[in-house]
């Protein structure tokens, strides 16, 4: 209940309203412990709300984002993958091969934003992403 509260806090002081349907789409997202898709985060709200659409998860969790409170990753699929933001940045090894994903901390980037910056001139996002390629098992399989 705690958790609900602090959400409701944050979207009121924000200016929004608070909704059951909104707050069902952040629990839902916050307590799943793994990244969702929308189309997840719609099924796991209906065990509850039966009557919620997809375009409201959409819209929540972009209201979200724009909150700080959750985090969307291009990982590779069709779809965008939705994570309740730690706070905390980090990042994701993904495997082309076998699709395993492998968690980087963010201190590996610490420092490539500012070099982006200095080079670029361009403000680099470097809270949360992807970085695609082989992991050690697929690179040593034999190829045919």
């Amino acid at each position: 209940m705690a958790c609900e509260q602090e959400t409701a806090t944050t979207l009121r002081e924000a200016g929004f309203r608070v909704t059951p349907q909104r707050l069902l789409v952040a629990s839902a997202l916050r307590h799943a412990g793994r990244h969702l898709s929308a189309s997840e985060i719609a099924e796991e709200v209906r065990k509850v709300y039966p009557v919620v659409d997809l375009s409201t998860v959409y819209r929540t969790v972009e209201m979200l984002r724009r909150l700080g409170l959750a985090t969307a990753t291009d990982m590779g699929g069709d779809d965008l993958l939705f994570e309740w933001s730690s706070g905390e940045a980090h990042h994701h090894l993904i495997c082309s091969g076998c699709r395993k994903m492998q968690v980087l901390d963010h201190t590996y980037l610490d420092g490539l934003a500012e070099e982006v910056s200095n080079d670029f001139g361009f403000e680099a996002d470097l809270q949360h992403f992807a970085i695609f390629g082989l992991c050690k098992t697929c690179r040593e399989k034999p190829t045919s």
